[in-house]
């Protein structure tokens, strides 16, 4: 009997399939954020896609078409419709975009706001180590 797939590795090809249905990803973007094809086990594909593109960012909340926000890691489509919304109303400050997404974190590094610039935080080497949580310490390694 074979061996099944771990199973981060399952939920890295749900995010993926994700993001090709409701994100606008096409296959060749997302095997593109990972090694040789490969998605990586250890960030969201969503995640290593922008790490490895970071041209693209930071992008401006307030005036960023729809298609650029949704590929913001930490940003999800519903928060990324409200934050169309609102912004025809009003200009944008990151503690808006804080309450409306719980991503925040992630996105930072990647947005700018009315009252936020990221300050060259994308450019920063260490960026992916920053964005991804410590792994869980096992009691009995």
């Amino acid at each position: 009997m074979a061996k099944p797939p771990p199973l981060q590795r399952e939920n890295r090809l749900y995010q993926a399939d994700w993001l090709l249905r409701y994100y606008g990803f096409s296959v060749g973007e997302i095997a593109a954020g990972g090694r040789d094809g490969m998605l990586e086990l250890d960030i969201d594909p969503k995640l290593a896609w922008a790490l490895k593109h970071r041209e693209r960012f930071p992008v401006d909340v307030n005036t960023a078409p729809r298609e650029l926000l949704l590929r913001v890691p930490g940003l999800g489509a519903r928060v990324v419709d409200k934050i169309v919304e609102t912004r025809r109303h009003t200009r944008l400050r990151l503690a808006d975009v804080a309450r409306l997404s719980p991503g925040i974190k992630r996105a930072k590094p990647f947005l700018i706001a009315a009252d936020h610039s990221p300050a060259r935080l994308t450019d920063r080497a260490d960026l992916r180590a920053h964005l991804t949580s410590p792994k869980q310490m096992s009691l009995f390694a």
